[in-house]
Formats: structure tokens, sequence, C-alpha cells
């Protein structure tokens, strides 16, 4: 059985055209989930007026459940084609998968 994570990735929004075509660029990946959210960092150097006055970061967050073997693979994919350090990533143990139907 293999084994699975979720890789998770937050990013800003200028970069999401480019985050999501790398991955579905790839007919092999499996779909995946993206949420629009608000961040807060101690870093306000890249953000706008508007940001600022909030407090909060606007970002992407974006999920995809993949087999543990093909990690590296994927991060190597997104670097090439996004190499930003505005782009976090860890990963999480996915304990169980499947389907209601």
């Amino acid at each position: 059985m293999n084994t699975f994570v979720r890789l998770n990735l937050i990013f800003p929004p200028s970069l999401e055209t480019a985050v999501t075509e790398a991955l579905i660029d790839d007919p092999t990946m499996p779909g995946f989930t993206l949420l629009h959210a608000e961040g807060h960092s101690s870093d306000f150097s890249h953000t706008s007026a508007r940001e600022r006055v909030r407090g909060r970061i606007e970002r992407r967050v974006l999920w995809v459940v993949i087999e543990r073997e093909r990690l590296e693979q994927v991060l190597a994919v997104l670097h090439e084609r996004v190499a930003s350090a505005e782009v976090r990533w860890w990963t999480d143990p996915v304990l169980a998968l499947g389907r209601l139907a």
C-alpha cells in the first residue's frame, strides 16, 4: 500500500496561475484544492498598503494528496516553474483516504 502525504502550499495571489498551471500541466497529477485565505506575518515588506492597514496578507492555500514517493518530483517541477521565496510548503501525513460512495 502506498503512503500518501498532503502537500500544503501557501503563496500570494499573484502566483496562483503559475502554481496551478504547473500542476495541471502534469497529466499524472491528481486533483487539488485551492482556497483563498488571509494570513499574518512579521514581514510585511511585500504587501500592499491595504494589507498593512488590515494587518493580514492575502494568500492562496493549495492542498494536493500525493504518494510520498512523488513528493520530490512534484517539488522539483514547482521549483522549476515557480521558483519564488514567497511560496511556502510542508507536508502532512495522510492517515486514511477514501470516498464515501
